[in-house]
């Protein structure tokens, strides 16, 4: 897998800096480019970016009094979902709000078909906006159905939680999970914009935070090595969600998401595979924990750790290494090792694992560590040294 070239530009440690309240980052992807706001107090300014963003693609034009939107959300961000229904309908648009059943249950085929059968009502066409507000679950569901729905209509991400701040909003993978695997159906469909409005996290529970920190943790680890260092000095401020921490995590982990996109959209060079450091072990956990049990942020947080430990009985890293990941992720208030009373045995963990996206013909494939800041994509990994690893952590 050749190396990402990731731009320096921009990496440093802004904490004596006065807070940028707006910041840009831009994914260049041709006719398919779009931007990603992060500020605080954006979502009142919902219509201006989407009035800026449709009239720069060529093949729309700005909305016009009566055009209609379908803003997509569920119970625990009701609030924040009719935040955006007053900027739109104060800007002429016709909208409808689509609840969805809180949790990773909702991206199933028979919520989708609700969304598709609210459309049809609304007689939506394919100039109509479906705008995501809320998590990682409403953000790949709404996606999906964007993406399918007359063959594909705009949309817009709203994310409201740090998990989909940092990684599902971005990037253009939407999906829905099967009863064996998740995300295993799915496209790619890109936003014509993402708004991060910070303030929503103002609402997030402790663990949901938290869960989000640990992809901000794997950034650090698989491509900025000054990331995870600024992390390591401002834990305790990220922990307080002091502004500045937080936005400057949330802005930096977007463009380095953003660096990858750009260069592998559809996951066909292997440089995107990248972004699942931790995931072939934490999907396996999540799914065999039962959706919901571990969130996606801490199943991913104890598969770093695995993978780290992986990398180390291979020789590709030091111990010192996967410490440092322990340690920040411990300070960060995220598991590193799998539940009490988790059931499955190794061979069913396995079997799971050779579901990942990732895998080729059954075989497995890990992004590991080489170093904090570097990760490759590794084949032919001994299927008696991943036993080991799931048998001793």
């Amino acid at each position: 897998m050749p190396d990402l070239d990731i731009p320096r530009s921009g990496v440093k440690d802004r904490m004596a800096d006065s807070l940028v309240q707006h910041e840009t980052v831009s994914v260049d992807l041709g006719p398919r480019s779009y931007e990603i706001v992060i500020g605080r107090g954006l979502l009142g300014s919902i219509a201006e970016f989407v009035d800026r963003w449709r009239g720069a693609n060529g093949a729309k034009k700005p909305s016009q009094a009566g055009a209609l939107a379908a803003i997509v959300t569920d119970e625990h961000v009701l609030e924040h979902a009719e935040d955006v229904v007053t900027s739109l309908v104060h800007a002429g648009w016709r909208t409808e709000l689509i609840e969805l059943p809180a949790g990773e249950p909702t991206k199933r085929l028979e919520v989708i078909a609700g969304i598709y059968d609210r459309l049809v009502e609304m007689q939506a066409d394919r100039r109509t906006l479906l705008i995501a507000v809320g998590g990682g679950v409403i953000g790949d569901a709404a996606g999906f159905a964007a993406a399918t729905y007359g063959r594909g209509i705009d949309f817009l991400q709203v994310p409201t939680t740090l998990l989909a701040d940092v990684d599902s909003s971005v990037g253009g993978k939407v999906g829905i999970n099967h009863p064996q695997a998740k995300n295993l159906i799915g496209a790619f469909h890109q936003p014509i914009g993402v708004v991060i409005d910070t303030d929503a996290l103002a609402t997030l529970p402790v663990r949901d935070f938290r869960s989000g920190l640990a992809e901000v943790v794997k950034y650090g680890v698989i491509l900025d090595e000054e990331l995870f260092a600024f992390l390591e000095r401002h834990r305790d401020d990220l922990n307080r969600r002091e502004a500045t921490a937080v936005q400057h995590a949330i802005a930096r982990s977007c463009r380095l998401k953003a660096d990858v996109v750009e260069q592998d959209e559809y996951e066909t060079t292997g440089l995107r595979a990248v972004l699942n450091y931790g995931h072939t072990f934490g999907h396996a956990f999540e799914a065999l924990c039962g959706y919901g049990e571990l969130l996606h942020g801490e199943a991913v947080a104890i598969g770093m750790v695995y993978a780290s430990r992986l990398a180390e009985c291979l020789g590709r890293i030091d111990a010192e290494d996967t410490r440092r990941q322990v340690d920040l992720l411990h300070a960060l208030g995220l598991p590193t090792r799998l539940p009490g009373g988790f059931e499955p045995g190794i061979n069913e963990m396995l079997a799971r694992m050779r579901l990942d996206k990732k895998s080729v013909g059954g075989q497995l494939r890990f992004v590991l560590p080489t170093r904090i800041g570097h990760v490759e994509l590794v084949d032919d990994v001994p299927l008696e040294i991943v036993r080991a690893v799931l048998e001793e952590s």
